[in-house]
């Protein structure tokens, strides 16, 4: 018996990545970090600045991603995202100019809490990866 299932990943441009032979997903969800294997319980969830981590065939491949929304059901994981980047493919500089951003906005007196929360989880999640 497989314990495999579909991953599709969605942004704005295009389908991102498409895979039917996942063995497991790791999200960053806000409910904290969400590992999901084959027949997982249905979720809908909201993505918050963080790793995807997707195994397959022993290999890990890890993308970073903003923000989104991930829905699992029949053994189909669904990512639809805004902004995502293959973390082999992210140069210094990139990450350099996003983590700067994201500084620069948690110091804002005039931004919310939630606001706050997301710059201080993308610095956090940036800087793992510098």
């Amino acid at each position: 018996m497989s314990n495999q299932f579909k991953l599709e990943i969605v942004n704005p441009e295009k389908s991102f990545l498409l895979k039917d032979d996942v063995t497991e997903a790791v999200i960053p969800a806000y409910e904290g970090e969400m590992g999901i294997l084959k027949d997982h319980i249905s979720l809908i969830s909201f993505l918050k600045p963080g790793l995807i981590k997707i195994f397959s065939k022993g290999v890990e491949e890890k993308f970073f991603v903003e923000d989104g929304i991930v829905e699992f059901k029949d053994n189909n994981l669904t990512i639809l995202t805004s902004s995502i980047s293959n973390i082999n493919d992210m140069k210094k500089d990139r990450i350099d100019t996003i983590l700067k951003e994201a500084e620069k906005n948690s110091q804002d007196k005039e931004i919310s809490d939630q606001q706050k929360y997301l710059a201080d989880q993308k610095i956090e999640v940036l800087k793992s990866i510098n």
